[in-house]
């Protein structure tokens, strides 16, 4: 007997719209080749969702982008999404991880917006919230993870480290109306870390 894949139908909201389906076969070719998905992942694939969602780039213009998941925030993330689409937030781009060969610097460096990675938390062996797709970086060079002691990774975000909405729109503070609406779904957002500063990052236990 055939396994049914389980399509849910596109949420379209005027001119936002995102479609929301399982992992795919094709899908699953992209995640275990590009290497954000390994066998001994501690996520099934049947635990995640594919989404396909309209943003506002910088250039002010719509476009498609592609996430990964988990399913219990799928629903959260498409209903997020769509209240940024209609106040135009800008997303510079929005693409797998599996496109940089599951490379979380090289993602950030292309300043990519994306969620599920199968990766440890850096420098240490405990699996990270993206590992269980319940975790998002938004606009990573605009929003860098900044160390205690005021470092950070990427000579871009060097401009950034200083925080306020000068810059760039997509700087994001805790003021800010995405941050709010993130923790309205309950999300933490890692701007309000202690130990250091993770702004483009959002997660949900």
């Amino acid at each position: 007997m055939k396994k049914l894949l389980l399509f849910i139908p596109a949420f379209i909201f005027a001119d936002y719209s995102a479609n929301v389906s399982n992992i795919t076969p094709k899908i699953k070719q992209k995640m275990v080749s590009g290497g954000s998905y390994k066998s001994y992942c501690p996520i099934k694939l049947k635990d995640l969702r594919y989404i396909k969602l309209t943003y506002w780039g910088f250039d002010n213009k719509e476009h498609t982008g592609e996430l990964i998941v988990n399913k219990s925030i799928s629903k959260d993330i498409v209903s997020i999404f769509k209240q940024l689409h209609k106040i135009k937030y800008p997303i510079h781009k929005m693409e797998l991880v599996s496109k940089y060969k599951a490379n979380d610097f090289a993602s950030i460096e292309a300043d990519n917006t994306s969620a599920f990675n199968c990766r440890y938390v850096d420098g240490t062996t405990k699996w990270s919230n993206h590992t269980y797709g319940k975790a998002i970086d938004i606009n990573p060079i605009e929003n860098p993870y900044v160390s205690k002691s005021g470092h950070t990774s990427h000579k871009k975000s060097y401009p950034y480290i200083k925080r306020d909405h000068t810059k760039s729109k997509a700087v994001m503070l805790k003021s800010d109306y995405i941050v709010k609406l993130f923790k309205a779904h309950g999300f933490r957002w890692g701007g309000d870390w202690r130990c250091c500063k993770d702004y483009q990052h959002f997660d949900k236990k």
